[in-house]
């Protein structure tokens, strides 16, 4: 089942929650009256979802981050509470830059991001001293990232990474350019003005799609990937979070923007991407084509992973994000370690086969095998 923009809007409201500040932290406090340290009871069993039993735990847990798992996190939260009764778990969706920085700052006890801590900014020391052990980067959430446009008349839209690389940095300024129609043969291609939509916001959604194009059309993007430089580096307007970005492509004609394909699955085109291996459209089946490729290059129990996104595999698409719960390998509160490990052994079994009808795609079996072996180690 796709999802309307307000479907998508409430599932953000019912997620966003103001987040304690009682001395709950990433790595558990353990204070009295700390809502983090949540009581745990590992004696539940029975269905939260579909699939598997879950293993209840009793408290409250707070998490901070990515906005492209918002409408996952949303479905997850609320069946492993349905389940599990005494359990309150808030999710803040405010950016994966702001989601590590409130994990690296001891508030929340896990971080959602759809990149992995940055060792060179200094994430992961910062997460280890927060956590007084190990971060981990547990993917859990595979989403495509899409071009969604809106341009009437056009319903079909092929573009290359060269094409999309010159459209995003302002070299392409209109939708009739001999570029565009030399991959769109027989479409009515207006001579509309192009407009640039990206993410305002400290973004991994950006992070990631400037890494396709830098990957994958290096002599027309040059620029260093970061989650923060887009409004440098695009030709346009930014917008704040995933939401802001579906409803700016919206409400213009002759926008075009990356969004994550959860938020503009239902409103509006997106185009299908050719890297060479032919022109592929953007699906759950698409993505995981192109994340069952991605290679760990974490070490221990830390899943980072690195991404082809010059894949030229036919069926497969290759932008995509993997959203990672950033965790603590061990926790200063034994109970809020185990709360984490109940809820992300949920989410990363059971939870994924909700995931399909939301946009998303469920974790390649491969990866989920690996994902939960470091889950059972949380502490």
């Amino acid at each position: 089942m796709k999802l309307t923009r307000a479907a998508v809007a409430a599932g953000i409201l019912a997620s966003t929650v103001a987040l304690a500040a009682c001395g709950s932290s990433g790595g558990g406090s353990g204070k009295s009256g700390s809502t983090a340290a949540g009581g745990s009871s590992a004696s539940g069993s029975g269905s939260a979802g579909s699939g598997g039993t879950t293993a209840c735990s009793s408290g409250t847990l707070n998490g901070e981050g990515s906005t492209a798992q918002t409408n996952a996190m949303t479905a997850w939260v609320n069946a492993y509470t349905k389940k599990c009764t005494s359990a309150k778990i808030n999710y803040n969706p405010t950016g994966s830059g702001a989601g590590v920085s409130q994990f690296n700052a001891g508030q929340v006890n896990f971080a959602g991001s759809d990149s992995a801590l940055d060792p060179t900014k200094g994430e992961v020391a910062a997460a280890a001293k927060a956590c007084g052990s190990t971060a981990l980067d547990l993917p859990m959430v595979v989403g495509p990232i899409a071009v969604a446009y809106k341009l009437k008349g056009v319903t079909s839209l092929t573009l290359t990474p060269s094409v999309l690389a010159k459209i995003f940095t302002g070299k392409i300024t209109t939708w009739n350019d001999a570029a565009i129609k030399s991959l769109n043969s027989g479409a009515n291609l207006p001579s509309t003005k192009i407009s640039v939509v990206f993410r305002s916001d400290a973004s991994g959604t950006t992070q990631n799609f400037e890494k396709y194009l830098a990957a994958a059309a290096p002599s027309d993007f040059t620029a260093t990937p970061a989650k923060d430089n887009a409004a440098t580096v695009f030709k346009g307007t930014g917008a704040a979070k995933s939401q802001g970005v579906a409803q700016a492509i919206s409400t213009t004609e002759g926008a075009i923007g990356y969004d994550e394909y959860s938020f503009v699955a239902t409103t509006l085109s997106t185009a299908k991407i050719n890297n060479g291996g032919g022109a592929v459209a953007v699906n759950k089946q698409t993505a995981s084509a192109a994340a069952g490729a991605a290679q760990v290059t974490g070490t221990g129990d830390d899943l980072t992973l690195k991404l082809d996104y010059a894949t030229k595999t036919p069926g497969a698409y290759p932008i995509v994000l993997v959203t990672y719960e950033i965790v603590c390998s061990k926790y200063k509160t034994p109970a809020t370690g185990t709360f984490v490990k109940n809820f992300l052994t949920y989410t990363a079994n059971g939870g994924q086969s909700l995931l399909t009808g939301l946009g998303y795609a469920p974790l390649p079996s491969a990866l989920q095998t690996k994902v939960n072996a470091s889950i059972a180690k949380i502490s």
